[in-house]
């Protein structure tokens, strides 16, 4: 009987280290696999996750300046292809005069 009863355990033994060895296997993959996600990704700068902070003041003048542009052109040029010309061209236009008047990191 107790022959029996150390040969069932030394089969449980065996099939507990191979489930220790499967769950180190995937434990080692998920822990390479977040260390290369983490590599790969780009960093988080701010507690909000944003890589370039604007003041309120900076993301208003974005919004405005652009819309007071865009209601002179329609105010003031008379022929509608013209305007939609230019409106076109200051939307396009719009994130590269940030860039370059207000620099990539404010």
């Amino acid at each position: 009987m107790s022959k029996e009863r150390a040969r069932r355990r030394a089969e449980r033994l065996v099939v507990e280290e191979r489930q220790k060895a499967v769950q180190a296997r995937k434990v080692a993959r998920r822990q390479r696999r977040r260390a290369l996600l983490k590599r790969l990704s780009p960093p988080r700068l701010g507690s909000d996750g944003r890589l370039y902070h604007r003041s309120r003041r900076q993301r208003i003048g974005i919004v405005i300046v652009p819309l007071v542009a865009i209601g002179a052109v329609w105010l003031f040029i008379p022929e509608t292809a013209l305007r939609i010309l230019l409106t076109v061209l200051l939307v396009l236009a719009a994130p590269a005069l940030v860039v370059v008047v207000l620099g990539r990191r404010s």
